[in-house]
């Protein structure tokens, strides 16, 4: 980890907002696991959350290799995770691509709010809508002018906060016959 970094992440107390790097890998994986299995619970059954963690849930690490992946840390542990993306996966991680994920045109396009994840802990304490806001201004920046993503239930409630709107019910296919019950939506930025 650079020297930069861990200035930063030395400091107590302060909740620390920045890209995310191919070092954030593993600890982002944790995060995952420990949100997806926590958070959704209560929608989800336990089949459906482990089929997910394996199929669906995960890192992309074309958002890191992008720049449009932010982590917020607290002291030396990352207790959130979200971004967006100029590419044309709507939703998943690494595992589930099988083809490149070729860029999209800002003019005709929507980016893509992708992978947002907060530690169990952590919740209702504004961090999502933090990275919500960057994911928002480096997208505009970019030249976008609409968002759309592939919300799981659980995020469902926080999207709408935001703004988005309804789009379809999507049951995104698993292994097993199983299947992950989502919502696209989009919004205008």
């Amino acid at each position: 980890m650079g020297e930069d970094r861990e200035q930063r992440r030395s400091v107590d107390g302060i909740l620390i907002l920045r890209v995310a790097t191919e070092d954030d890998v593993r600890e982002l994986s944790v995060l995952i696991e420990r949100s997806v299995r926590s958070l959704s619970a209560s929608v989800y059954t336990v089949a459906q959350i482990e089929a997910a963690l394996t199929h669906v849930f995960g890192v992309d690490t074309q958002l890191i290799a992008d720049g449009t992946y932010y982590v917020i840390e607290a002291g030396v542990t990352i207790v959130a995770a979200g971004g967006w993306s100029a590419r044309q996966t709507l939703f998943g991680g690494d595992q589930m691509k099988t083809d490149a994920d070729v860029a999209i045109d800002p003019a005709t396009m929507p980016a893509r709010i992708r992978a947002f994840f907060v530690d169990p802990g952590w919740t209702r304490r504004g961090l999502a809508r933090r990275l919500y806001d960057a994911c928002e201004a480096a997208a505009r920046a970019r030249g976008f002018h609409r968002f759309e993503l592939m919300a799981t239930l659980p995020g469902v409630p926080l999207y709408r906060a935001l703004g988005f709107v309804d789009i379809e019910a999507v049951d995104v296919p698993m292994p097993g016959g199983l299947v992950l019950p989502c919502i696209r939506m989009g919004r205008r930025l």
